[in-house]
């Protein structure tokens, strides 16, 4: 069994390194940028969203295109060229 001394003062060391760290945010190369950061607008967040929904629908879109055409056409056009 583990002394009580020990759990705290092991839950002290841990709540330090956590102070450590929150105080450096803001001084490394990321920095400039976290201090710029904002929560974005709801109408950013639905312009971001819509963009987002359209990329993911156009790769969709493409990546079935691709499979139709393995699937179907290819089998169909080796078929016509005899292999």
């Amino acid at each position: 069994m583990k002394k009580e001394g020990g759990i705290l003062s092991r839950a002290w060391e841990i709540q330090h390194k956590i102070e450590v760290r929150q105080e450096r945010i803001g001084k490394g190369k990321y920095g400039r940028v976290l201090k710029m950061a904002r929560k974005p607008t709801n109408e950013e967040y639905e312009k971001t969203a819509k963009i987002t929904g359209l990329a993911i629908i156009a790769v969709g879109a493409l990546g079935f295109a691709i499979y139709m055409i393995i699937d179907q056409v290819l089998p169909w056009m080796l078929s016509a060229l005899g292999y």
